[in-house]
């Protein structure tokens, strides 16, 4: 599979990154196909310095953004965000659950509504 990943330059301390396209099990560091830009976390506020056309043509292609380039991604432009998949999966759960409380609360009252119509008549028949 085709990464957009971030690869590590700079000194010790004060890592500076370049965004690259690279194969996954390549290492973070080795190998790679193309340098798309960079990224300065130091400045104020980050600066990214981006080829966005190329960066477009190889997600046409298919290639996937890591976690970190996506959000570099969505800074400079090039893809849009998208929504966390946790929160529609949260809203489905609760949606469910909450389909299966009224469930659960309509049998409980036909239940009890049965069973104060069975001791009426047993009631009555005991005058």
């Amino acid at each position: 599979m085709i990464r957009i990943r971030l690869r590590r330059t700079g000194k010790k301390g004060y890592p500076l990154y370049r965004v690259v396209v690279a194969n996954q099990p390549d290492r973070r560091d080795g190998r790679f196909i193309e340098t798309l830009g960079s990224y300065d976390p130091h400045q104020d506020p980050p600066a990214i310095t981006l080829n966005a056309e190329r960066a477009r043509e190889w997600i046409s292609k298919g290639a996937q953004p890591s976690e970190a380039a996506e959000k570099i991604l969505v800074r400079a432009g090039v893809i849009e965000k998208k929504p966390p998949i946790v929160k529609a999966k949260l809203e489905a759960r609760r949606a469910e659950q909450a389909k299966a409380a009224e469930a659960r609360a309509a049998a409980r009252a036909k239940a009890e509504a049965e069973a104060a119509e069975s001791t009426e008549p047993a009631a009555e028949s005991s005058e």
